[in-house]
């Protein structure tokens, strides 16, 4: 179930980004396309979190490290261009032009997927309520 609301809550984030910003576009035509095309990408933004990103993350940490952090915000926006082109593999029609409206995309994706993640039940507070250990 969590894992639904997070996928939700990704796929709101993306479609705030492609609302916002004029780099980010979503050619389906009908609302029911542009939602199914949101959550495909939304799951594919999350597979490639969950398996590209740990290992960028491992390969450049000496430069997150000397950056203070900030070039995480380059390796999110790799995952989203990467997530677009993986998009466009697959027919879906998510695009985002360009590096530079890939960070800012990544920022605003942070923030609200960060905003709608908060609340998402967390395993370990919900078995604490529970009185479980």
């Amino acid at each position: 179930m969590r894992w639904i609301l997070r996928l939700l809550a990704n796929a709101a984030a993306l479609g705030v980004a492609t609302w916002l910003l004029d780099g980010i576009s979503l050619t389906a035509t009908t609302t029911e396309g542009k939602i199914v095309a949101l959550l495909v990408v939304a799951l594919i933004f999350g597979i490639v979190n969950a398996v590209v990103k740990p290992v960028f993350k491992l390969v450049t940490a000496p430069v997150v490290l000397l950056t203070l952090g900030i070039f995480l915000l380059v390796i999110n926006a790799l995952m989203l261009l990467l997530t677009s082109w993986l998009s466009n593999l697959v027919g879906l029609g998510w695009h985002v032009e360009g590096f530079w409206t890939a960070v800012l995309g990544a920022i605003i994706v942070s923030v609200v997927s960060f905003v709608l993640n908060a609340f998402v039940p967390d395993r370990d507070e919900r078995n604490r309520r529970r009185g479980r250990r």
